[in-house]
């Protein structure tokens, strides 16, 4: 606990350096349309109480719930009075009721993870709470996320083009492998979890085709995985996001595999892959959602190449300020290269990119925001081999 709250003052300093010229992305910092919310109400004077509901792999987990979590401190951290308290549910399929128990206790509920789309009915339930979803819009009766243009009222929803940062990774994978095989690693194939690993295998498709690249995706058929729709997406699936035996397991299988660069985008249960890859010789990991270069410290060496990232500290601690001053409102929102809500570690120091490669990846970046490379995602009608950039 020490560790994310020194974590989330850092936070603070960094987001109090914003004006300074620091690295904070000014698309959120300088509030465009339809990122932070806005035209909400009066300013709140009391202190409030905030509950951080995560799944089972909780706010340690090295990543995306502790992002979160990180985000919500450093709010805190800035004004007097206000609790955080992070609830961990220790089964996933009960995420909706776990926030449900709790509803009444809480000012603001934040809840990170496509399982809690189904809170719709209970925050109508409860107009008076505000709640803050992280990788989930709220659902109609249908079970179908609601439109866009149909928020609810006091629900701040953000999605990100996670396959956005997939892409990066793929593009640093393909680029920087030595045996010319490289895979990605998955938790659950929900929604966010399918956009990384299309984004990544089309990362690769895109670096083998325009940049003298032939690397393999390598996919074990005994980890596939279908998506929360049904449809079958292959991949690599651990099946939990707090299973760190089973992520080695699998990680061991891909390195026995060939496979010499692994993105890792599973949670608590990719803390396994990263031992995997620490126990084996020449393989290298990207990180996930973070920035991971910690956690890749092997004896004298690091493991970790760079980390695709997600900016979800700074997505909830705008949300939380627009609490404060009476600007929350309902929302619907996608984040992405364009108000920098996707990307990947460029920082000296943390990664250990080449130059070539370096150079690509920022290409690609641009590329992105521009809208001339296209990655495919979740229910996208594009696949990995006829996406906006490969032709």
């Amino acid at each position: 606990m020490k560790k994310l709250i020194a974590l989330a003052l850092a936070l603070v300093m960094l987001l109090a350096l914003g004006a300074c010229g620091s690295k904070t992305p000014a698309s959120e910092t300088d509030v465009p349309e339809n990122v932070t919310p806005s035209d909400g109400g009066e300013p709140v004077e009391t202190a409030l109480k905030i509950a951080v509901v995560t799944s089972p792999s909780g706010v340690d987990d090295g990543s995306f719930n502790q992002n979160v979590y990180e985000g919500a401190m450093a709010f805190a951290a800035e004004h007097e009075g206000v609790s955080v308290t992070p609830i961990q549910e220790s089964d996933i399929n009960n995420s909706v009721n776990a926030v449900a128990d709790i509803v009444a206790d809480y000012d603001v509920i934040v809840t990170p993870g496509f399982q809690f789309g189904g809170i719709t009915t209970l925050a109508q339930e409860n107009p008076d709470k505000k709640f803050i979803l992280i990788d989930a819009w709220p659902v109609g009766e249908d079970g179908m996320d609601l439109p866009e243009d149909q928020p609810v009222d006091n629900i701040y929803a953000v999605y990100y083009a996670e396959q956005e940062s997939g892409f990066f990774a793929g593009v640093a994978a393909a680029m920087e492998t030595k045996t010319g095989k490289v895979a990605v690693v998955n938790g659950i194939a929900y929604p966010s979890n399918v956009n990384y690993q299309y984004g990544f295998e089309a990362g690769v498709a895109y670096a083998n085709a325009k940049l003298g690249t032939s690397a393999e995706c390598v996919e074990i058929d005994a980890y596939a995985d279908t998506d929360v729709l049904g449809n079958d997406v292959g991949g690599n699936y651990i099946g939990d996001f707090n299973d760190p035996a089973t992520g080695k397991v699998v990680g061991s299988a891909l390195i026995e595999q060939g496979v010499d660069i692994l993105f890792v985008a599973a949670g608590d249960s990719g803390n396994g892959v990263f031992t995997a890859a620490k126990e084996a010789s020449g393989v290298r990991v990207i990180g996930c959602d973070v920035d991971q270069y910690d956690d890749g410290v092997n004896g004298d060496s690091n493991i970790v190449l760079t980390s695709g990232l997600k900016n979800m500290a700074l997505t909830v601690y705008n949300a939380l300020n627009a609490v404060v001053d009476g600007s929350f409102t309902g929302a619907n929102v996608r984040l992405n290269a364009t108000t920098d809500g996707t990307g990947f570690v460029s920082e000296e120091g943390r990664h250990q990119l080449s130059e070539e490669t370096l150079a690509a990846c920022t290409e690609a970046f641009e590329a992105i925001k521009a809208g001339t490379i296209v990655p495919p995602y979740f229910m996208s009608e594009t696949t990995v081999e006829n996406f906006v950039g490969l032709e």
